[in-house]
């Protein structure tokens, strides 16, 4: 039974979408006929076309409606053609006028251009990320640009059929279209598996991966019906929250995001949790999941402490980032109006349960948590009827899912340690350049990829991911964790000692040998 049902209408999942609709305006006008309504139960990837589509199709109706960029004969004559493409020039012009503008600002106002995005601005000093910015840097970032927004996704959303134009004909529809989907649909049935490949996923979804994971997740609970959300409110707090990661993080990015969201989803999944889990426990999980880092600077917080960062004023030096992802999450909450329509009690609660989740992944709290899990391990006094112990797993499920990477196969292991060691590197090189004391596990030369992995797996994941084993136990993708650890950590062993791994074996050659030969070795 979807909660609060009474404090709402049937209808209410797209009211108040925000776009200047006028709602007097009867259904069955010459301006609203042509449209029609998009599935509010569509799954994954067809609910973040869809939604585009939506605000494109009302868009159009209201500038209709309001004689907009068309003429009084053309809105009369019941077709949108060619008033569309007159809108789709004055996009055209938008679009090339922000990114001349936005050109601009890259070369001369760099503070002014960070200073618009909410957030963090600026994690660190721009002068040593500007000031060598040349002439072929700008066109290179201007190049960059321009392919974007002549991508797959940007040109999607411009489509006739996107744009609430209904299609000439079957064949006019966008090949791409169905070749992405196709793809995307095929790797989204196979969500729960542990050998996921987000790399690929995000490729195929044109760096979407998160929106649309998210949105394919939450069809699957039925989250949309349960808390009867609007969908438009819902797009719009996903897409916040991917924007707001940031793509030049190696690390620390939106695709990151994606992979903690699918591993909490396989979490869930556990035979131990999935019948124990309620509706809201689900909510929580994946929202905390898909927004754990968002706005990531791609820095640690003794950086943003040593350089007296704003934030580090601002939360006392204490779990500095992670109070800065959960009031983001929190405000992106607020600004998409998703939960606006329940009770005022029912949404703090869910901001302070989503806070102490995303505030579980600082690593300064890990022996914390370890100590705490062990300890009802070890009493066996863990009882998922009651909410609190319920959380309590939620969190121990949210920071296995944050240092799961470990626990891949080793391609998408060797990957993801090679990014985090490769942000961890970057800030080394800044502390240099400002000269600050270097931070643990950022000098380059010190600190190579496999020595970093090899330190992590063992203080870290290996004590985390052996608990997580003994609660969920029996479970095979607890066991097949573990294997993809032990064999990674051994790999990365051999990556950093290759020369006492050669002589290793080459003195149990010979000892063989000597023994083969009848001589006494002790």
């Amino acid at each position: 039974m979807p909660v609060l049902e009474g404090h709402w209408g049937s209808d209410i999942r797209m009211r108040d979408s925000g776009l200047g609709v006028c709602p007097e305006e009867p259904p069955g006008s010459p301006e609203w006929g042509p449209l029609r309504t998009p599935p509010v139960t569509c799954g994954g990837l067809s609910l973040t076309l869809e939604i585009p589509a939506l605000i494109r199709q009302l868009r159009a109706a209201w500038r209709a409606r309001r004689g907009g960029p068309c003429s009084k004969e053309k809105k009369h004559g019941s077709t949108w053609v060619e008033a569309e493409k007159e809108a789709e020039e004055n996009d055209e012009n938008s679009r090339a006028h922000h990114l001349e503008a936005k050109t601009r600002l890259n070369v001369g106002h760099a503070d002014g251009l960070l200073g618009k995005r909410r957030g963090s601005y600026p994690p660190i000093d721009l002068r040593v990320l500007k000031s060598s910015i040349q002439s072929g840097d700008v066109e290179s970032s201007t190049r960059r640009q321009m392919k974007h927004l002549l991508s797959f996704h940007r040109y999607s959303h411009t489509s006739r059929l996107l744009r609430g134009l209904a299609p000439r004909d079957s064949g006019s529809l966008h090949l791409l279209d169905d070749g992405y989907r196709g793809q995307a649909a095929h790797m989204l049935s196979r969500v729960g598996t542990w050998n996921f490949d987000i790399f690929v996923f995000d490729r195929l979804t044109n760096g979407n991966s998160l929106v649309t994971l998210m949105c394919h997740l939450f069809n699957i609970y039925d989250l949309i019906h349960h808390f009867q959300l609007d969908v438009v409110k819902l797009h719009r707090f996903f897409g916040s929250v991917q924007k707001d990661y940031h793509s030049q993080n190696p690390y620390h990015n939106a695709i990151h995001a994606a992979d903690v969201t699918q591993a909490m989803y396989c979490y869930l999944k556990e035979p131990k949790l999935a019948d124990q889990l309620t509706p809201l426990d689900v909510f929580l999980g994946l929202v905390a999941g898909a927004a754990h880092d968002v706005d990531h600077p791609g820095v640690n917080q003794p950086f943003l402490i040593k350089t007296n960062h704003h934030l580090a004023s601002l939360y006392q030096n204490t779990s500095v980032l992670e109070s800065h992802h959960w009031r983001s999450t929190v405000g992106m909450l607020r600004e998409s109006g998703l939960l606006s329509h329940l009770p005022a009690e029912i949404t703090r609660r869910i901001e302070q349960q989503l806070g102490s989740l995303i505030l579980a992944t600082d690593i300064c709290r890990q022996n914390e948590f370890l100590l705490t899990f062990r300890e009802h391990l070890d009493n066996q006094d863990l009882d998922l009827g009651e909410p609190s112990h319920r959380h309590f797993i939620l969190q121990i499920a949210l920071k296995c899912a944050d240092v799961c990477n470990p626990c891949r196969e080793w391609e998408l292991s060797r990957q993801w340690g090679e990014r985090v060691c490769e942000e961890f590197h970057q800030q080394g090189e800044l502390e240099k350049k400002f000269d600050l004391e270097v931070s643990p596990q950022c000098d380059h030369q010190q600190d190579p990829v496999p020595a970093v992995q090899s330190g992590f797996i063992s203080c870290i994941a290996e004590p985390l991911f052996d608990e997580w084993n003994r609660f969920t136990h029996p479970s095979p993708l607890s066991q097949t964790m573990l294997e993809h650890l032990h064999k990674n950590k051994a790999r990365w062993s051999r990556l950093l000692n290759p020369l006492s791994e050669e002589q290793t074996f080459s003195c149990a050659e010979s000892r063989e040998a000597q023994k083969r030969d009848g001589k006494n070795i002790p």
